[in-house]
């Protein structure tokens, strides 16, 4: 019973990581930032608040679900269960 659980439960972290890192952006700005010389402002608001920006909380959420996938993984895989 527990292992039908945490096996259901490892399928929907699964979709959930893989729908969360497909929403993240890319950190390159492209070729045309590279040669265009367009450097990001030091005091944009964007980078004096990227600890409570959008990104930030999908980069937790992704270290977040990544951690319970791997734990989930290894009690699933142990001779416990």
């Amino acid at each position: 019973m527990v292992k039908t659980i945490l096996t259901i439960l490892l399928i929907i972290i699964s979709i959930a990581l893989t729908i969360i890192v497909l929403m993240q952006e890319g950190k390159n700005q492209g070729l045309s930032a590279s040669i265009g010389g367009s450097a990001p402002s030091t005091d944009s608001y964007w980078n004096k608040n990227k600890g409570r920006s959008k990104d930030a909380m999908i980069v937790k959420a992704t270290a977040a679900l990544t951690v319970l996938f791997f734990v989930i993984t290894l009690v699933l895989s142990s001779k416990w269960m």
